[in-house]
């Protein structure tokens, strides 16, 4: 049976929070998605990898089910990130976002929240 140490590793660390709205979580998943075999093995991912951050971004749809649907799209929604997912995403968001994102701002918005977390 693993120890304590060793099961905080796999599931990535220390975890972090990351604040974004709902609109950039939402369009951040969908990039996600669109990403090709040979996009994902590019940033030396595996389909498990994405699956991860997937799950992160998805999770934030509990938040927005507390939330009246007309202000749904500007609310700002916590993630909570393990380190290791964090540098996935800057990887990501480097590398492939921008061919993917629809809206300049978001890969502002984006990089400035990532860029405040360690």
């Amino acid at each position: 049976m693993p120890g304590a140490i060793t099961s905080w590793r796999e599931r990535g660390g220390r975890r972090v929070r990351l604040a974004l709205p709902f609109d950039d979580i939402m369009e951040i998943a969908l990039a996600l998605l669109s990403l090709s075999p040979a996009e994902l093995e590019t940033l030396g991912w595996s389909f498990k990898d994405r699956k991860c951050l997937l799950d992160h971004f998805l999770a934030s749809g509990r938040q927005a089910q507390r939330t009246d649907p007309a202000a749904l799209g500007g609310t700002q929604l916590d993630l909570r990130l393990p380190l290791r997912d964090v540098r996935r995403l800057r990887a990501f968001v480097h590398r492939e976002l921008p061919k993917a994102a629809s809206n300049a701002a978001l890969l502002d918005r984006l990089g400035k929240a990532l860029d405040v977390l360690p």
